[in-house]
């Protein structure tokens, strides 16, 4: 059961910091094919 929960928070850990990661290097979708002509908020 102690392994299980462990591996529950690593798992979330691990989601939200590559979430962190991905949102700042500019690969989100949004970044990789909008142009500077189209207004996105």
């Amino acid at each position: 059961m102690k392994a299980m929960l462990t591996a529950f928070v690593a798992i979330a850990v691990i989601a939200v910091g590559a979430n962190m990661i991905l949102s700042q290097a500019g690969f989100s979708a949004q970044d990789r094919v909008s142009s500077d002509s189209v207004r996105l908020d």
